[in-house]
C-alpha cells in the first residue's frame, strides 16, 4: 500500500518538522474488550501505519515513536517476547512500504538488549532505508532519557579526562551533540495517547520546548483523523521560547 503524497492545498498550516509520540493505552484498550494485552499491541501496530501515512501526507519530516522503554523490561516475559515478535513481524511486513515511500528507519536507545534476530532485521532495514529517503521514522527501543543523558555526560567526561575537551567550554550544544541522534532536530510537538499526564522518561532533553498534546484516545484507536487534530491544536499554540508573543 502506497502512502499518500503530500498535498500542499490540504495543508493544515504550520506543520511541525518533528513529532514525537508516546503510544499509550494498548493494554487498557484490550482489557475493555476482554482481549489479551498483546491484542492491543497488535492493533496498535495498525495505528503506527496510519500515523505514518498521516505524517507523510502532512509533510512531517521526523516521527519518533516510544515503542519500548528501559522500564518495560520488567513486564511479564510472555508480553515482552510478544512485543519483540510484533516488531519483527512489522519489519518483515512493511519494509517494502518504508523503502517505496522513502522513509528511513532509525533507532534510539539500547538496541543491543533486543533479541539477536530483531537486531539483525533492524540493522538491515536501517541500512537499506538510509540510501534514499525523504522522511525519517525513529523508534525508541529499550530507551530511557535519563540513561541517554547519563551516557552523554560520561562521554563528555571521558573526553575532558583525555584532554580532548576543555570542561569550561561545555554548554547545551555540547550535551546535545553527545545524545543518541545528535543530527535530528528536537521535536516541536509531543503527543501522548490514553490521557496520562507525564513524560515517562521520554526525550527529557529534546522536549524542553515542545508543545504537549494529550488525548484520552487509546493508541489502538489513534488513526489519521486524530493525528491531524493534534496538528491543528499545534497551530493554535503561541510558541514564544521564553520571549514575548508578537501582537
Amino acid at each position: 500500500m502506497e502512502f499518500p503524497v503530500p498535498n500542499p492545498q490540504s495543508s493544515i498550516g504550520n506543520v511541525p518538522s518533528h513529532v514525537a509520540i508516546i503510544m499509550d493505552g494498548n493494554g487498557r484498550w484490550a482489557k475493555q474488550r476482554g482481549l489479551p494485552r498483546l491484542k492491543g499491541h497488535e492493533e496498535g501496530a495498525q495505528s503506527v501505519r496510519a500515523v505514518l501515512r498521516a505524517a507523510r501526507q502532512a509533510g512531517v519530516k521526523y516521527l519518533t515513536l516510544y515503542a519500548f522503554s528501559t522500564e518495560n523490561w520488567v513486564r511479564p516475559k510472555d508480553e515482552v517476547d510478544g512485543l519483540m515478535n510484533l516488531l519483527s513481524i512489522f519489519m518483515d511486513r512493511y519494509a517494502k512500504e518504508l523503502l517505496k515511500n522513502k522513509i528511513r528507519l532509525r533507532v534510539m536507545g539500547q538496541p543491543e538488549r533486543l533479541p539477536e534476530k530483531v537486531q539483525k532485521k533492524l540493522v538491515k532495514l536501517m541500512d537499506e532505508s538510509a540510501r534514499d529517503y525523504e522522511y525519517t521514522l525513529i523508534i525508541a527501543l529499550s530507551y530511557g532519557s535519563r540513561i541517554e543523558i547519563a551516557e552523554a555526560a560520561k562521554a563528555i567526561a571521558r573526553k575532558a579526562a583525555a584532554g580532548e575537551l576543555d570542561p569550561e567550554t561545555v554548554n547545551e550544544q555540547t550535551v546535545a551533540q553527545h545524545l543518541y541522534l545528535p543530527d535530528v532536530p528536537d521535536p516541536e510537538l509531543m503527543i501522548r495517547t490514553s490521557g496520562e499526564l507525564r513524560l515517562s522518561n521520554f526525550l527529557l532533553w529534546q522536549l524542553s520546548y515542545a508543545e504537549l498534546y494529550v488525548t484520552e484516545t487509546y493508541w489502538p484507536d489513534f488513526k489519521e483523523a486524530e493525528f491531524f487534530e493534534a496538528l491543528k491544536a499545534f497551530n493554535k499554540r503561541g510558541r514564544r521560547y521564553g520571549g514575548v508573543e508578537n501582537t
